[in-house]
């Protein structure tokens, strides 16, 4: 059957990030897993957010991080340099979690730790 992997969280971006957001993840798309990728209906003030949220596959994570590496470097679009930034965490049935950062440009990866393992449930 396979280790699945909650994958679950969030990015922060302006609404020309946005754009160039949507296009990664429709150049990904796969017609199952890239059903966890939202938006709000009605995005509110400044900030635009993206959620994803779902049970993937551990053999599709790499189809994951992938886009968030692609995210990661989208440029800063106005006068105030800002970059896409995010958490996203993954629960692993077995092997514990991971904390996705996409900060500073990058996709940043380490352990979840303890403070997380309440989500897992």
């Amino acid at each position: 059957m396979g280790v699945y992997v909650s994958v679950r969280g969030w990015l922060e971006c302006d609404e020309t990030q946005l754009a160039a957001i949507q296009e990664i993840i429709s150049s990904h798309a796969d017609d199952h897993y890239s059903h966890g990728w939202t938006t709000p209906r009605r995005q509110v003030n400044w900030t635009r957010y993206v959620f994803y949220g779902a049970d993937i596959r551990e053999s599709a994570l790499d189809w994951f991080t992938d886009q968030l590496g692609e995210i990661a470097q989208i440029p800063a679009s106005d006068e105030d340099g800002d970059l896409v930034r995010g958490l996203f965490l993954a629960g692993h049935e077995a092997g514990g979690g991971t904390e996705w950062q996409v900060r500073d440009g990058r996709l940043a990866v380490s352990p979840a730790g303890a403070r997380h393992r309440y989500l897992d449930g």
